[in-house]
């Protein structure tokens, strides 16, 4: 019997990865001085892949094509109601949808990054803060950045 023709290996597909943003919000000052950008310190779990801006309203989180991003917030004050409100972004980069955790009124967010990026994607969010039916808004952008310049260096 003649040997059969291997077929090559196939690479299996990449899994999406879950990229956590968290939004730490101190609501009391936030309140008290009707300004979110001086307390509102955003996180997310892929420091390792080079997101940067820590701690600031200015996060930008790496991210590439098929990642998962989970949106969340924790208040500093766990007496004030905190709650992220909407998230505006290009629809050509992610779709987030508001959820919420079964038996809960706690609000998440969440989106499929739709492309890999070549330049920072700017986008915006709001929280509900307390009683306050208007929501606020920092003007320091967030932004969603493609995979980091490695080798790239010199040009």
């Amino acid at each position: 019997m003649p040997p059969r023709n291997r077929q090559p290996e196939r690479q299996p597909a990449r899994p999406a990865r879950p990229v956590t943003i968290t939004a730490v919000v101190d609501p009391v000052a936030a309140l008290a001085s009707e300004n979110l950008d001086d307390n509102l310190y955003l996180y997310d779990t892929n420091k390792t892949s080079g997101s940067t801006g820590f701690g600031t309203p200015e996060l930008h989180s790496r991210v590439r094509k098929g990642d998962t991003l989970l949106w969340n917030v924790i208040p500093l004050e766990c007496e004030t109601y905190v709650s992220l409100d909407d998230i505006e972004i290009d629809p050509r980069i992610a779709e987030p949808t508001r959820k919420v955790y079964p038996g809960t009124d706690i609000v998440f967010w969440t989106a499929e990054v739709k492309q890999d990026l070549t330049e920072p994607v700017s986008y915006r969010l709001s929280f509900l803060l307390g009683t306050v039916s208007t929501p606020f808004t920092p003007t320091a952008r967030p932004a969603l950045a493609g995979p980091a310049n490695e080798g790239k260096e010199g040009r």
